[in-house]
């Protein structure tokens, strides 16, 4: 795979982005593959990617930690992984019919191995940024400095705010727990 063709972007939609694999669910909007992300494992072959682009789609998605394993499957080891999500305390959350989870910004720590909850899945990645922006005014940019400053605080959950969570991680090899089974490439349950 060329160096150009070693980026992916899921759930293109009509966002192309040029020189990388460009992977929707429509066969409409010119994508590189066409393929239902809920039907795994997907058609990319593992360790492939050094760039992985998700754009408002993994809310679209019911399982998000297999979404992440399989991210984690077609990635080599180093690559960066970048997701934008509509936070949980934007409007857009919600009103879109078609989006199957909410995301906060501590979402996708879940798959950092030094989480408290980081047995969930053997898929590792470090978190390199994580940041809430809002619908640019005035008063969002204050808004903005606070909820990222503070996230936790919670106080910029209220207002007329669209908020996205945008996440960029690295993907980690060998941080498997020890009493994780080898990875057999597909991204399935790995016991049997």
């Amino acid at each position: 795979m060329s160096d150009a063709a070693s980026v992916l972007n899921l759930g293109s939609g009509r966002r192309k982005m040029a020189g990388a694999v460009n992977l929707d669910i429509s066969d409409q909007v010119g994508a590189d593959v066409v393929h239902d992300l809920t039907v795994m494992p997907w058609p990319l072959p593992s360790d492939a990617f050094r760039e992985v682009h998700a754009q408002d789609v993994v809310e679209h998605l019911s399982d998000t930690v297999r979404v992440m394993e399989e991210i984690y499957r077609i990635c080599r080891n180093g690559a960066r992984v970048h997701i934008t999500v509509p936070h949980f305390s934007s409007a857009n959350a919600y009103t879109d019919p078609t989006h199957r989870r909410l995301f906060s910004y501590f979402s996708f720590d879940y798959f950092d191995a030094d989480h408290a909850f980081g047995f969930y899945s053997d898929a590792r990645f470090k978190r390199t940024r994580a940041q809430l922006v809002f619908y640019p005014s005035v008063a969002n940019k204050i808004v903005h400095r606070a909820a990222n400053r503070w996230p936790l605080a919670g106080s910029f959950r209220r207002g007329s705010c669209r908020s996205t969570w945008k996440w960029s991680s690295e993907r980690r090899e060998n941080n498997r727990r020890p009493d994780a089974p080898p990875d057999d490439g597909l991204g399935g349950d790995r016991s049997a």
